[in-house]
């Protein structure tokens, strides 16, 4: 098995809006139309996605089967509002995983415990097919981290694009040493 973690396309920003509201850019389906393209994801899978209108509309247009919704992959979840230093404070989220970054915001601890555990679930599940869960960056940074019991790779989030892939080869069955690709 291996796990395809999609990070969504480019979001169409409204600033008054929570980030978890916010829809793709149109702007942008020329970049998710390349990434089904470019053969980085496998031909048969079976599909997740955050229920995040961002992460949906990217799963429907990277395939045309079916995608399941499952809550606990939504992005680490921040309360409306704009934030002008958003990777620094990103930043600061994951150096005190445990502490609010923001007024508003989950603590990552909470959010990489919610979503590693929604990854190894569908994992357990569908051990011996491939799996392709759509998302979020933050997310996905969280999740590889717990899949790999390795410490979250900032550097590896930083140049995260919109749309991306993470390839996790051979999830573990346990906190373990997963190789990570991208």
């Amino acid at each position: 098995m291996s796990l395809h973690l999609v990070r969504h396309g480019r979001p169409l920003v409204e600033p008054a809006l929570p980030a978890a509201r916010w829809e793709l850019d149109p702007a942008g389906f020329d970049d998710v139309w390349a990434l089904r393209e470019s053969g980085r994801l496998p031909r048969h899978a079976v599909w997740f996605c955050s229920p995040e209108p961002k992460a949906v509309a990217t799963a429907q247009l990277l395939t045309e089967g079916e995608v399941g919704v499952v809550d606990d992959l939504r992005e680490h979840e921040r309360g409306a509002g704009w934030v002008e230093d958003f990777a620094g404070t990103v930043e600061r989220a994951f150096a005190e995983p445990d502490r609010a970054a923001y007024d508003g915001w989950e603590p990552l601890a909470r959010c990489r415990e919610r979503v590693g555990a929604a990854v190894r679930r569908i994992a357990d599940v569908h051990r011996d097919e491939d799996v392709v869960l759509v998302g979020h960056g933050t997310a996905w940074t969280l999740a590889v981290a717990e899949l790999t019991g390795r410490p979250p790779d900032l550097e590896r989030w930083r140049d995260l694009a919109m749309p991306d892939v993470l390839v996790v080869p051979d999830v573990p069955e346990g906190p373990g040493s997963a190789r990570v690709g991208g």
